[in-house]
């Protein structure tokens, strides 16, 4: 699968690089776009009793007259109704010359009942709401319960950002070209675009690379060789070893979910490290995962002085207040500068996040040190607008650019959660992930994400990789589980779908880990 996502500029670029390669001219990739996109409507509604093809007056509109055509030829009682002609001397001007149906005003759109709509408007190039004849015609198609194909994107959906701008259609199906865009998986775009089918019309991946993406569509093509698994000659602490922070006596149980999903996804040893007064309520609960008391910031320290562990997670059902925030900084403290032995990775998230909602740049400075270890946060929309309230306050920019901006200001790997979680590393990367489950939806799934993330994290997997892969895993295992899921299920559902992703490739040798 080809896991690159372009922006609507991107796109422009990659036709403009095409078409200047040769021997392809832009009617070509006009022509191979609506052949596309005329394939899927006849394969899929061979008894349509009519179908209306929507046009606007730019390229999009240009692979709708193509449709049109190839659809007439092949028997399809078809309408054209335009918004506007296209311009003279314009790729979409010739397809529209070359089309035998003369095209009527889209003011007077009046499909009747079991025809299709194929909604090539405006597609991903849409930059301002959509209104007028435009939205009178997504009004009765939805009125009608009218099954729409879009072309490349419904219109009135940004294809950069997956917002509704103004109103817009809901597809059953849409077909777009050489790469999905972020709109096809931000919400709500992505819940607007159906079936999504992605057709190759000649731009190469060679042409993609020269355009050097920084968003891509989460999965394990983006991840797998980076996927740690243990060399033959591994033992426990070669594997990593990951401390998981407790909550006191009555909230001992989201620390327990993340220290067995960290053991789960692969880490040698886990330790839990607990309050005084929760020991005897942990240990009552574990087995194969380890016990210590820490009930101070020393008590860190000197666990990392004997263990050498690899990774932490603190803030599940931890608390907030002083006792978060010096837990946090200090583990932010114990990076590895030189030689010295220190801590690979962390994963704040809950309380940990929430702890610093006063003073979030305390929280940055010192993830900004140069031997601070990788940091990963895993906010939820709310935990999200604590520690980045400006960033969160922004209503025009798109999830994927506030991720990637908290990311840049925090030092961290932000992975933004919800439906379409976005994980976005200081240096610009970001994966939109697109396996979601509402199963996923009970208390301490999130626990379960953060344990994973570590575990991955312990092992040497670097820290962007191993957000992806914890979060597709995560999301993976919720979708395959399906209904009854709760987050006790988690650890060991995700089993199967580990030993698929090792068999399928992964990963690298976790030898490194031996210090």
């Amino acid at each position: 699968m080809s896991h690159e996502l372009l922006t609507s500029a991107e796109m422009g670029e990659a036709d403009r690089l095409t078409i200047a390669a040769g021997p392809t001219d832009g009617v070509g990739l006009m022509r191979r776009a609506g052949q596309a996109v005329a394939t899927e409507v006849l394969s899929r509604y061979p008894s349509a009793a009519h179908v209306h093809v929507l046009c606007g007056p730019g390229n999009n509109g240009g692979d709708g007259y193509v449709v049109a055509r190839i659809l007439a030829g092949s028997g399809v009682a078809s309408t054209v109704w335009t918004s506007g002609p296209p311009r003279p001397g314009s790729d979409a001007a010739v397809a529209a010359a070359e089309c035998p149906i003369k095209p009527r005003p889209l003011s007077d759109f009046d499909p009747g009942p079991r025809s299709i709509v194929v909604d090539a408007l405006y597609g991903a190039g849409l930059s301002k709401p959509l209104s007028g004849e435009a939205a009178r015609a997504v009004n009765l198609a939805a009125k009608l319960h009218l099954r729409v194909v879009a072309v490349d994107l419904p219109s009135g959906i940004s294809g950069d950002s997956g917002k509704v701008l103004g109103t817009s259609f809901s597809a059953d199906l849409t077909v777009t070209f050489a790469r999905k865009k972020p709109g096809h998986l931000l919400l709500p775009g992505r819940e607007r675009c159906g079936e999504i089918v992605l057709a190759d019309i000649g731009i190469v991946a060679e042409i993609i690379a020269r355009l050097q993406p920084r968003t891509f569509e989460n999965g394990p093509a983006l991840w797998l060789r980076d996927l740690p698994v243990p060399a033959i000659d591994a033992h426990k602490y070669k594997r990593g070893h990951v401390g998981v922070f407790s909550g006191g006596p009555n909230a001992t149980g989201a620390a327990r979910l993340s220290a067995l999903a960290a053991a789960r996804s692969g880490a040698g040893a886990v330790t839990v490290l607990s309050p005084g007064n929760a020991m005897q309520v942990n240990a009552a609960h574990l087995t194969s995962i380890m016990l210590r008391k820490a009930d101070e910031a020393a008590d860190i320290e000197a666990f990392v002085g004997e263990r050498r562990p690899s990774a932490f997670v603190l803030g599940p059902g931890f608390g907030i207040g002083e006792k978060t925030r010096a837990f946090a900084l200090a583990l932010l403290a114990s990076g590895k500068p030189a030689a010295s032995t220190g801590i690979d990775g962390l994963v704040f998230d809950a309380d940990a996040i929430t702890s610093f909602r006063e003073a979030p740049d305390v929280l940055f400075e010192a993830a900004r040190r140069p031997d601070a270890p990788a940091l990963v946060m895993t906010p939820h929309e709310g935990e999200f607008a604590r520690l980045f309230a400006d960033i969160a306050d922004d209503n025009v920019s798109s999830k994927l650019d506030k991720a990637r901006a908290a990311a840049a200001r925090a030092n961290a790997v932000i992975v933004y959660k919800g439906a379409d979680t976005v994980v976005a590393a200081p240096d610009g990367r970001a994966a939109i992930n697109s396996n979601g489950a509402a199963w996923l939806a009970t208390a301490g799934s999130g626990d379960v994400l953060s344990g994973i993330t570590t575990g991955l994290l312990a092992q040497g997997m670097p820290a962007f990789e191993a957000a992806c892969a914890a979060v597709w895993i995560h999301a993976e295992t919720g979708r395959r589980f399906g209904p009854g899921l709760i987050a006790e299920d988690l650890p060991l559902a995700m089993v199967p779908v580990l030993r698929e992703l090792v068999a399928a490739g992964g990963g690298r040798c976790s030898t490194a880990l031996e210090r």
